[in-house]
């Protein structure tokens, strides 16, 4: 019994710091968004002004510059969720600024049983110890690959990313050389996939590592 209270304090703890950090980094790319938009009046007088005096090249190399800030800043996923989104494309931002090549195809499907929150915590610890694996990596060798999406009657999401030397496992858990956080991260995505009635799986080799989930979908028949 105090075994279990320790360990539900630890989790609750643990899912608050994690919340904390995923909120923090939505709100820089938010940030980021709301500059832009704030400078948009200006660069529209600026290329008003170059065009008034027939500088029509000047005007096409701002053009294309300014494409390539919002690029950075612009939501390129679009899951169905708000709360999903911003959590996904803040990862992606992240994957982006430390070189680390992705590709990525996200849509949860109607019946998706699972909360945003519980998404988020999947999705946030996935992508944080797919973007770490990466960092240790030689830039040519980096990878991840994101999907989400509908398979026959159930949610199904897929990343796998690039990695180094294969991880030990003990028991049903990874040996993790970044510490505590990683193993235990894993262990709260499974136990928030068992609680829908899913199917968690994380396989590690050398060079790659992979994690799948499989959740029942509510389908019109279920209500």
């Amino acid at each position: 019994m105090i075994l279990d209270k320790l360990i539900n304090k630890r989790i609750e703890r643990y899912q608050s710091e994690l919340l904390q950090k995923y909120c923090g980094e939505v709100e820089s790319m938010y940030r980021k968004m709301r500059g832009w938009r704030h400078d948009y009046h200006n660069h529209i007088q600026a290329m008003q002004a170059s065009m008034a005096l027939g500088r029509y090249d000047e005007v096409n190399r701002y053009l294309s510059d300014l494409n390539d800030d919002l690029t950075t800043v612009d939501t390129v996923i679009k899951t169905g969720r708000v709360m999903v989104d911003a959590i996904l494309n803040s990862k992606l931002n992240i994957a982006a600024q430390n070189e680390i090549p992705v590709n990525a195809k996200a849509k949860i499907p109607d019946g998706t049983p699972v909360s945003d929150i519980d998404l988020c915590v999947i999705i946030g610890n996935l992508l944080d110890n797919a973007i770490e694996e990466n960092r240790r990596l030689d830039q040519q060798s980096r990878f991840i690959r994101v999907y989400m999406g509908k398979k026959n009657t159930q949610f199904y999401l897929l990343v796998t990313n690039a990695a180094g030397k294969k991880h030990a496992k003990s028991g049903s858990h990874f040996v993790s050389s970044k510490g505590v956080d990683c193993g235990f991260g894993l262990s709260r995505v499974e136990s928030i996939v068992k609680k829908y009635d899913g199917y968690f799986s994380a396989d590690s080799e050398d060079g790659g590592f992979t994690a799948e989930i499989l959740i029942p979908l509510f389908l019109s028949s279920d209500f």
